[in-house]
């Protein structure tokens, strides 16, 4: 049984060798109720700033690598267009790697220690990439770049679903994945002045950028000294006095602003029994056995939106410049309203999902992203617009597909029980990723190469078929988890 009483009153300040109780030791637990009954307030807010920062960064690093292709097809590096979709995808097999190996270190050694380890590897492999001096030291560079991203995805989405309240939890995912679009815009500004020939040497701009998003990332290493450990993952490994001081800490916050806490509910009290790690065979046991309905569901959205998001954003520089005639160093321009309306899509309907419901909203957002890419994909075939106009075109469909994107995050993380939800994150995001991201690049890039509309509609088809059958499957077999606490939505493996 947990004891207040026998707690220190500040519970963000960790104790060195925290007490663990006997593994195997039956514990009564009421940390989970305690948070979800928790109004909103700065502490979460804090929270998304500091580990939300992740998808800034990885949109900083997408649209870098994107919008500096003009510069790197040129002397000294003068990559080919298969070079670039190579280092894309290096990049992505990185991220695929990095969440494999940093998600199952999450789920056994904890969420705090792996959010500082992968983001001192993404900012320490961004400013080396900015050293490159031919496209296999860039590519290195971009793997370990991706390693880093690929474990913040796992750490963080992990960390953030287990303290936000329930209520909130689907906006609050949404927007949080959904904030890429902002490092994207970033990234976009970044590269506007990066490639400006009268501020910069060419050659040397494209290396200034990435040395940017180093330093940025050497900021965020110091916002995350005072985000806790999840109090859910405390108490399944036995730190049980831990748990509660950092839960009484956080409550702290709201009764000194003069805040008056609810009692938590009774009925929602569990009972667990501490355990030092699970075992691989259990993971895939629950994945692939117990949860497989949402193993299904979770592969179909993650699949789906990676092809989509990957193969048209990582490509997008390249066929302004090839079909469009757009110069390298104005590729940032337009990249900016795209980057804005795909943040709006997850900002304004992220409430949706947390109030007309997840499979109802999953089904739309995937179902009207398929209908618009196709579409949009039609009109650039047949050359309707021209660069503004099918930019445009663009900013409608990511709206739509930003958020659909988002809402796979959210599924594979609220649907598995706490002592896999990292790996199961880092699971879904590598096949998924690898199925769909790896050769979403490698198929544009060729397709784009070949100078061919039609070959590229034919790969704008591929993308709308799959998310098509994602809003299916997501609308049919989807969980209803709105409102729902994590245990109520999953039961933990823990659970006595």
């Amino acid at each position: 049984m947990v004891s207040r009483a026998e707690t220190a009153p500040d519970a963000t300040r960790a104790a060195k060798t925290p007490e663990r109780v006997p593994m195997g030791t039956v514990v009564d637990t009421d940390i989970s109720a305690r948070l979800d009954r928790l109004p909103w307030g700065r502490f979460h807010v804090l929270v998304i700033v500091a580990l939300g920062i992740t998808w800034v960064l990885d949109g900083l690093e997408v649209t870098l690598a994107g919008s500096l292709v003009g510069a790197l097809r040129q002397p000294p590096m003068s990559f080919s267009e298969f070079d670039v979709g190579l280092a894309a995808s290096s990049y992505l097999v990185g991220a695929v790697t990095g969440a494999l190996g940093f998600g199952w270190l999450t789920d056994r050694i904890g969420r705090k220690k792996l959010f500082f380890i992968t983001l001192a590897l993404y900012l320490a492999a961004t400013a080396a990439t900015g050293l490159s001096w031919n496209i296999y030291s860039f590519c290195l560079f971009r793997f370990l770049t991706g390693a880093g991203i690929g474990g913040e995805y796992t750490a963080i989405n992990s960390t953030i679903q287990e303290l936000v309240p329930a209520r909130v939890r689907g906006w609050t995912d949404l927007v949080i994945n959904g904030s890429f679009w902002i490092g994207a815009a970033l990234g976009s500004f970044l590269s506007i002045v990066a490639l400006r020939p009268g501020l910069i040497d060419p050659a040397w701009g494209w290396r200034i950028a990435f040395f940017v998003g180093g330093g940025i990332g050497l900021v965020i290493l110091l916002l995350r000294t005072w985000i806790p450990e999840s109090p859910r993952w405390l108490v399944t490994h036995g730190y049980v006095a831990e748990a509660d001081r950092v839960v009484t800490g956080i409550e702290k916050r709201f009764t000194d602003e003069g805040i008056t806490l609810p009692p938590p509910d009774e009925s929602k009290r569990l009972r667990l029994k501490t355990r030092s790690h699970t075992p691989l065979s259990e993971v895939f046991g629950a994945m692939f056995h117990t949860s497989r309905r949402q193993t299904f569901v979770g592969l179909a959205l993650m699949i789906a939106q990676a092809f989509f998001y990957n193969a048209l954003f990582f490509t997008y520089a390249l066929v302004l410049e090839r079909f469009y005639g757009v110069p390298g160093d104005h590729v940032g321009w337009y990249l900016l309203p795209f980057a804005l309306g795909s943040f709006l899509g997850p900002l304004v309907l992220g409430r949706l999902f947390d109030t007309v419901g997840r499979r109802p909203m999953i089904a739309a957002t995937y179902g009207i992203s398929a209908v618009l890419l196709a579409g949009a994909g039609y009109l650039f075939q047949i050359g309707m617009f021209g660069p503004v106009g099918q930019t445009a075109v663009w900013m409608v469909v990511f709206f739509f597909a930003s958020a659909a994107a988002s809402s796979a995050y959210l599924t594979v993380a609220e649907t598995f029980p706490l002592e896999i939800r990292a790996l199961a994150i880092a699971v879904f995001y590598a096949i998924g990723t690898g199925i769909g991201g790896v050769s979403g690049p490698l198929l544009f890039g060729s397709l784009v190469e070949s100078g061919s509309r039609g070959y590229v509609l034919v790969g704008y088809l591929i993308g709308a078929a799959l998310m098509a059958v994602a809003a299916v499957v997501g609308g049919l077999y989807g969980t209803a988890a709105e409102g729902k606490s994590l245990e109520a939505v999953s039961k933990p493996l823990a659970a006595a």
